[in-house]
Order: structure tokens, then sequence, then C-alpha cells
């Protein structure tokens, strides 16, 4: 080795340490718990087998945005950060600028927006996977979006549901999830172009054109056997993924409509459940295409005799202290109750602010045709319900059962995680704090005379600017950037009406099939 080498690796290695971030960016502003040291510690054996490593977060809209880094810069990254742009903070989701970032403050109040200026993700090395299906050794980490100044990042969905799951603790309580995500899966037309192949590019505020599909079987035989068999050379490599990669996946079945599946995971913790919906759609949809086939999480694409799917999301809170489920009633709670007080104070909470979080369980204009008259089984109406599923807050279990929990069936599965869970948290723990009660149970749950649920976007939007508890709980830049960017979703949308003309009823327009059926 000469000595110009030697003099090279020193330089190196002297200029790695501020190759990316913000030098001791993590140690400096102690963004780490202990356990999230370890783990960082312990990854060093696992990144001397890897390549790359994806470093990315949710976006507003609950979209995977990564950076894919060397093994070398990743470990920089892991002390110092890496430097993002705002690009996913002030796109809606045709990749339309929907937040003036030019303005000061970027429009929204937040100093480090103005002019487009970066801003810094972290790692969490809790986080940490390895993908077992890429072609080079691949990890894959979720960060957490911080400002220069190393506080959490004033548009951050994941920092917003840990607010809200650090609140619950504060009572004692831990807030559990069971996802229950239905999505298609179609044969892509002309699969020898290869994966995300368009017969037509985008643009700023326009989609390229989405994928060619075919449909993998007729649909309409509900949990036949032979459907989900014929489509086991998907999902068993989907499956084996998902366990890999630490996701409780519990079970598989085909639905109603032509390849559409319906996936359930074992009860998480609320942070744990988020992460792992983020994951599991980017995975589905990398796998998938690598066999031919397009994953799609929009609720009803304009596919012929498509039927709508929904994300059904199962909660309840668990007294840590007790060691207990808080919603199984306790002797003394109303006998034959079905639920413990905590549970009726949850469930008039996700009542009472059922339209003001609608945004966040329906987030595109799509996902409102779901809630069409003629799909019984969606909910349409703020109505709550044992065991009945055209309710929105069904009720499972009941006295003496520990499993007893809460359903809201309104979700659509391409929304955000961060904001889905963070938004019923918090409307529960409202009901809860405010000692609320939810009323009787609805026998019809479509009856004209209760209270109906948003329409549409712009309704739900609306209320989302007038609510309280939106302003709460996610901050007033993030509530304005929702908004601004649904705003531009919607005119954009209105546009495109104003020339097409109007849709019937519970139909998919071609503009909603554009926006969201290859992104996702």
């Amino acid at each position: 080795m000469t000595k110009a080498t030697t003099a090279r690796e020193a330089d190196e290695r002297r200029y790695a340490r501020f190759a990316t971030g913000s030098v001791g960016f993590v140690e400096r502003h102690g963004l780490w718990s202990a356990d999230q040291r370890a783990a960082a510690e312990a990854l060093e054996e696992t990144l001397a087998g890897l390549e790359f490593v994806r470093v990315g977060f949710g976006d507003p809209h609950g979209l995977m945005r990564s950076k894919t880094l060397t093994v070398e810069a990743f470990r920089t990254a892991l002390r110092n950060g890496i430097d993002m742009s705002p690009g996913p903070f002030v796109f809606d989701t045709g990749h339309a600028v929907g937040v003036d970032f030019f303005a000061p403050g970027g429009g929204i109040g937040i100093p480090e927006l103005t002019g487009a200026g970066d801003f810094l993700i972290v790692p969490d090395p809790l986080t940490f996977k390895v993908l077992p299906y890429t072609e080079a050794a691949t990890g894959w980490v979720i960060a957490d979006e911080h400002l220069r100044d190393g506080t959490p990042h004033p548009l951050s969905s994941r920092a917003v549901l840990r607010r809200q799951c650090a609140r619950a603790a504060g009572r004692g309580l831990s807030y559990v999830v069971g996802l229950e995500v239905e999505w298609y899966v179609t044969r892509l037309a002309g699969a020898e172009h290869g994966p995300g192949a368009a017969a037509a590019v985008g643009g700023f505020g326009v989609q390229g054109e989405p994928p060619a599909v075919e449909p993998v079987n007729s649909g309409y035989q509900f949990n036949l056997d032979t459907f989900t068999d014929g489509l086991m050379h998907l999902v068993t490599p989907l499956a084996r993924a998902l366990r890999e990669l630490g996701l409780p996946l519990r079970t598989v079945e085909h639905e109603s409509g032509p390849g559409q599946l319906e996936f359930t995971f074992s009860p998480m913790n609320g942070l744990d459940a988020a992460d792992a919906m983020l994951l599991f759609r980017t995975v589905a949809k990398q796998i998938c295409a690598r066999l031919g086939h397009h994953a799609s999480f929009m609720a009803l694409p304009r596919l012929e005799r498509f039927d709508p799917s929904g994300w059904h999301l199962h909660q309840s809170l668990f007294d840590t202290a007790a060691d207990r489920n808080a919603f199984v009633p306790l002797p003394g709670e109303g006998g034959a109750a079905l639920l413990s007080d905590e549970g009726l104070g949850y469930v008039a909470g996700l009542l009472e602010h059922a339209a003001d979080t609608a945004l966040f369980c329906i987030p595109t204009v799509n996902g409102y045709r779901r809630l069409d008259e003629q799909f019984s089984l969606s909910p349409d109406r703020v109505v709550w319900s044992a065991e009945n599923r055209g309710a929105l807050i069904r009720v499972l279990g009941g006295p003496g059962e520990e499993s007893t929990h809460v359903e809201n069936r309104i979700g659509e599965p391409c929304a955000n995680p961060y904001l889905y869970l963070a938004a019923q948290l918090a409307a529960g723990l409202d009901g809860i704090e405010r000692g609320l009660r939810p009323g009787a149970l609805a026998e019809d749950p479509h009856a004209p005379t209760a209270a109906a649920l948003p329409r549409d976007l712009a309704e739900a939007v609306a209320a989302m600017e007038g609510s309280a508890l939106a302003r709460d709980l996610l901050g007033k830049p993030l509530q304005d950037c929702l908004a601004q960017l649904k705003h531009s979703e919607v005119a954009r949308f209105g546009e495109w009406l104003a020339v097409a003309g109007p849709a019937g009823p519970g139909e998919t327009t071609a503009w909603e099939h554009r926006e969201y059926f290859g992104t996702y």
C-alpha cells in the first residue's frame, strides 16, 4: 500500500462523517431510546451482508418515500440523519404542487419549508428489516422526520400517532390494533414489458396511464377455496416474505370481487400496526410486480364489476397495570353490557367525531364510492351496533369475552395508517375523558334518520378543517397542509368533471382510475 493510497483512505474516513445529514445529529439531540441505541449497535453484523438500505417515511398520503443508500452511507446516516427534500409534503396525490413552499413559512407556518428547504430523517433502528425478495441484499427501515433543531417535524404523520399513543400511556392504556385489509391483485397485460411500464407518462398534476390489467378470476364466489388456491403462486411468496419481515399475518381469504383478497394480522400495538401497514402495502406491490401482477389498494378500481375494498380497523385498549382488556366489562358495569365504561366512552368518541375524522379514514375522491347505498356492507350513517356489518362501529365480543373490541368499517385500504390510527385513538380517548356514552344500538345501520357520514372528499375536508379535535391532533401546520393538498386534489377532479360530465352513483371515473390505481 502506497503512502498516497493510505492518505486517500484517511481522507475518505475523515470526510465520511459529514457526508450526509448533520454531524452527530442523533446523539446531539438525544433522539434515541436505550432500545434504539441497542438495536443500532446490533445492526453491524447484518449490515456486513448487505449492499443497500432503503430509508424512508410515510408521506401525508400514506405512501413510503425513500432513498436507497449504500451500506457505508447508511452507517453515517445512523449517526447524522439524512437530508430530504420536502417534496413529499407539498405534492398532492397527482403530483401537483398543493402547498406554496415559496410563500413565507411555506404557506403553513414552517420557516424551514420556505423555498423547499431540506429537513432531516433519522432511521429508527427498531424498524430495520432485510427484504427477502430483492435482487441485491437490501435493508429497509422507517425513519422519523425532524427539523434541524432536533424537534419532530410538524408534518410528520408518525409523530402524530406517537403523541396519541403517549397520551393513552399516560392513562395506563396501550392502543391495540388488528389490521383487516381488502385489496386487489390483477394480472399485468403485456407483462413482458416489465413492472411499472406505462402506456403514457404523467406530469405535474397528471398521473401517467395506469397499468393495463386482466382479472385473475371471475369472482363472486365468496371464500371459494378454489379461487384462493388459484392465487397461491402469488400468496405463498408474499406470505413468506411478510413472515420473514416479522409481520404477524393471520389469515388469507378470497373476497367477492375478482382477485379481491383479504389479509388479516394478529393484534399489535398502535405504532407497530401502522408501521406494518406501510410495509405490507409496499411489499405486496413490489412482489406482485415481480411476478407479473399488479397489487392495488385503491378502494374501487374502474374495472368491470369490481367490488369495493375496505380497511376495517379492529381496536381496543389494554390496561397495562391490571393486565386486562379495558373494553371487557367489569362486575358491576351494567350487568350484560357489551362494553366496559371505558369501551362505551371510546365508542361514543368515535361516533361524535365520525365526520371530523372521516378524512383520515377515507382520504381520496375514490374512497367515497364505497359509501354509496348500493354497497350495503359499507357504512353511510353514524351508528353503532353489535355484530352488524352495515354499521360504522361494530362491537365484537361482549361480557366475559377477553377478545372484546370494536371495529370501524369506514376506512379505505390506501389510507395513511398513522393518521387513521391516530385519529381513531384521539376520538376514542376524548370520549373516555369526557365520560360520553354512545346511545342506543342501531337496528337499521342505514336508517335515513341517523346522521350521515360525509358524502365526498370535499365534505370530509370541510369537516376536518372546522374540527378542534383535528387541530389538536395534527397541529395547525399539518392541518393546513392536509387541507391544501386535498383542496388541490378536489379541484383537479372538479376541473376534469367539468369537461367529462358527472359520474353516476357509485361509479368510478377514468380520472380516479388514473389517479389512484397504479400508485396505490
